[in-house]
């Protein structure tokens, strides 16, 4: 395991996880109330310079990175109704929000929509990155890029890296 890279991330590694990976469908939902907590650990404003405080970024992250696809998009959509409308990080959290939901249509082995949900999120990256910018909230763009290019090719478990 890394070693946090700022209070947010460290704070995010001592969340729990949630009780099991919810795939529609297959199995139930959590109980209500089981990401009542999430609003209180997103920062006020998404913003690319307060990222290593945003411990809800993170946290979404982190349940990506975990396989928790259906509880990452749940946490990061705080998230992204929390960054400027247009902006570089609203796009970025969008793209990210994509490759959840395109990793938890391939689990369910619904690849077209992973595919199509691949492309949405290649888009939002396109325009989070635009003007040549490599990294936006920590997260490189030619990283995500691949990440997309898994999904689409029907990986379950893609990789997020920061690198």
């Amino acid at each position: 395991m890394k070693q946090a890279s700022g209070p947010g991330e460290a704070r995010a590694a001592a969340l729990p996880l949630p009780s099991h990976r919810h795939l529609p469908g297959r199995n139930g939902r959590h109980e209500a109330g089981a990401f009542d907590f999430v609003p209180a650990q997103c920062a006020d404003e998404t913003r690319e310079a307060s990222v290593a405080e945003n411990t809800g970024w993170h946290y979404g992250l982190r349940l990506f990175r975990e396989g928790y696809f259906w509880e990452a998009h749940e946490v990061l959509e705080t998230v992204w109704m929390r960054a400027a409308p247009n902006g570089r990080e609203r796009h970025l959290v969008q793209g990210v929000i994509h490759l959840a939901n395109g990793a938890l249509k391939n689990g369910l082995a619904q690849q077209g929509a992973a595919k199509r949900l691949a492309v949405l999120a290649l888009d939002a990256f396109g325009r989070a990155f635009a003007g040549g910018r490599e990294q936006v909230m920590g997260l490189r763009h030619e990283a995500l890029r691949h990440c997309g290019e898994r999904i689409a090719a029907g990986e379950e478990n893609p990789e997020l890296s920061d690198s």
